[in-house]
């Protein structure tokens, strides 16, 4: 029986739709992969909104995507149909200074698949074969949808330092947050405060092992983290990026501190006070993505049990229903949203 092959087509929030494609054939080093479970990511429900500063409308979703592999192109035959994997969705130039030392999540040209390109909130797409890892055989399809958002707190966390024995504190406990906190935990943080302003996502996080949770817009919500920490912050970091988060993290970073800007700002200009960045000498630092390091750590993490994934996927909606996927990932009782494609 003919089925078409469906791809999710977002022009807003408010109209999210099915699109029929023709059934892409991989070109040489290109995999022709089946869905199988889709992320909703933050930045697409923002990009949704229209908020997001790097990816316009209408666009194609899906960067958060496990599949199975249909057939493979000349040069990509490493690759045997029924092959599980996970896309890692950065598009590089692999020419320019940031991509040949290794940085590529950097890269001068990047795009990223999903959301400058078509992605894989679809029946079936191609991808470039070195863009795919191999799913390991004991993770499943759940916890496998888990790397990609996995591996930008690895990498953000990477870039503080030693972490052993240290104080964090994480602004924001969405999706993300929450999985900053298992990486800092995972890296040997001694004590992690997380502030949210919604009461369910602190209790979530002191269940995810924070030692304490606390009110985003509480007016002493530095003396009541440094009451939990023993003291400032060694590191911050901010998965809000927002003029108020950026405030508080400046206010609660130690002397010499770091603050890691892990979250997406808004367009335009964020204050930030200089004077006490100077003065204490703290490190601001951006952190953009992940590399291939980065996804081996996330899966690395899941694998030793490190991610309860039972705990961070909050609802699961068919691929027909990705509208409403849109809309749940907006409410503030879920933490993870999936789509799953059905199997032709």
């Amino acid at each position: 029986m003919y089925r078409p092959n469906r791809r999710v087509l977002v022009r807003s929030i408010d109209d999210i739709s099915l699109e029929e494609v023709p059934t892409p054939q991989p070109g040489d080093r290109e995999l022709l992969v089946r869905s199988t479970v889709i992320g909703v990511c933050g930045s697409d429900a923002h990009a949704a909104l229209g908020h997001h500063p790097f990816i316009g409308l209408p666009y194609r979703p899906g960067h958060e995507v496990v599949g199975v592999v249909v057939a493979a192109g000349r040069g990509a035959e490493d690759f045997t149909p029924g092959t599980r994997v996970i896309i890692e969705p950065n598009l590089y130039c692999g020419e320019c200074d940031q991509c040949r030392s290794g940085r590529y999540n950097i890269c001068r040209h990047l795009r990223v698949f999903g959301c400058q390109t078509p992605g894989g909130m679809a029946d079936l797409f191609t991808i470039d074969a070195g863009r795919v890892h191999r799913v390991p055989e004991t993770m499943s399809d759940l916890q496998a949808a888990l790397v990609e958002p996995l591996a930008t707190p690895v990498h953000a966390v990477a870039k503080a330092g030693d972490l052993t024995g240290r104080a964090v504190a994480v602004l924001g406990a969405g999706p993300i947050g929450l999985l900053v906190l298992a990486a800092a935990r995972h890296a040997g943080a001694a004590r992690i405060v997380v502030t949210d302003l919604l009461d369910t996502k602190r209790e979530r996080a002191v269940r995810l092992g924070a030692t304490d949770a606390l009110p985003a817009d509480a007016d002493d919500l530095v003396a009541q983290a440094q009451a939990v920490l023993g003291g400032p912050a060694d590191v911050v970091f901010d998965c809000v990026a927002r003029e108020q988060s950026m405030a508080q993290a400046t206010d609660l970073v130690a002397k010499g501190g770091r603050i890691i800007v892990v979250g997406v700002g808004a367009a335009g200009t964020t204050p930030v006070r200089l004077d006490l960045v100077q003065d204490r000498e703290i490190r601001i630092e951006g952190t953009l993505m992940y590399t291939a390091d980065d996804y081996r750590g996330a899966i690395d993490l899941i694998t030793s049990g490190a991610v309860d994934a039972e705990a961070l996927v909050t609802a699961t909606y068919p691929l027909e229903e990705a509208a409403e996927a849109f809309a749940a990932s907006l409410r503030p009782e879920h933490v993870k949203v999936l789509i799953t494609a059905a199997a032709p």
